[in-house]
């Protein structure tokens, strides 16, 4: 998401991702956290800040999906944030699930999405997600850290997707390995794209997307933000296809 509060706003670049979401007409849109980025000026303000962006998808009556990320908590906004998400139609999960409501008619079995709350501040609760899922029903897993994928068990999330990276933020183009990320961090990053089939129990799979925002420095070079489409499919055991759609 956007990361708002930062000292440079991306607001116009949540504006062009927002319309074309809306124009592409997807079935569900899932936002991966961390809306806020500090408490500066105040929360509220730029909770309605968020609620103001989103209003095109809402009012389109896509159903929206979110989890929130280790900045909202950060700056002490979950509660408010949830409250003020919800009452503009956007179903916010912490370790929960919820149907994709389908068209009037259509026999399709239901497909959950399920979301998990953020690992940094270990609100992570894999089993109680899954809780009430029947283990044939489909299901799409949304975390903000992709760091929570590998705790997830085999079977349960044939497609995850996750944030938080910003793709590295500063990379050199198709070299996952240099990047902001990669070279800062002790643990295996899995930043952009979907991760290698050894990352995450076995017959699960894991999507990171670039998202919109910031951390630390206002600055992405060679990761550019983006907004990804999937095309769900059933039972093939094959790779999900997908569009990303890079936006400058």
């Amino acid at each position: 998401m956007a990361c708002l509060g930062m000292w440079f706003a991306n607001t116009a670049m949540v504006e062009r991702i927002v319309d074309r979401a809306v124009e592409e007409d997807p079935e569900a849109v899932l936002i991966a956290g961390d809306f806020l980025y500090s408490n500066d000026p105040g929360n509220q303000e730029k909770i309605d800040t968020v609620l103001d962006l989103l209003a095109p998808i809402t009012d389109a009556g896509i159903p929206s999906y979110a989890v929130l990320g280790n900045h909202d908590h950060i700056v002490g906004a979950a509660e408010e944030l949830t409250t003020a998400l919800e009452s503009r139609g956007v179903t916010v999960l912490l370790n929960e699930s919820a149907e994709v409501p389908l068209p009037d008619g259509n026999p399709a079995p239901p497909l959950h999405v399920v979301g998990l709350g953020p690992a940094y501040q270990g609100l992570a609760d894999s089993e109680k997600a899954f809780s009430g899922i029947p283990a044939s029903d489909a299901r799409i897993v949304m975390m903000h850290n992709p760091d929570t994928f590998p705790t997830l068990p085999p079977d349960s999330a044939p497609l995850a997707v996750a944030g938080h990276t910003h793709c590295g933020q500063i990379a050199v183009p198709g070299t996952p390995d240099w990047s902001w990320l990669a070279l800062t961090t002790d643990e295996p990053a899995v930043a952009d794209g979907f991760a290698p089939k050894n990352y995450g129990a076995e017959g699960n799979q894991l999507y990171v997307t670039c998202g919109i925002g910031f951390s630390d420095i206002p600055v992405r070079i060679g990761a550019p933000p983006q907004i990804v489409f999937f095309e769900l499919s059933n039972g093939t055991g094959q790779e999900l296809p997908e569009r990303v759609s890079r936006v400058g």
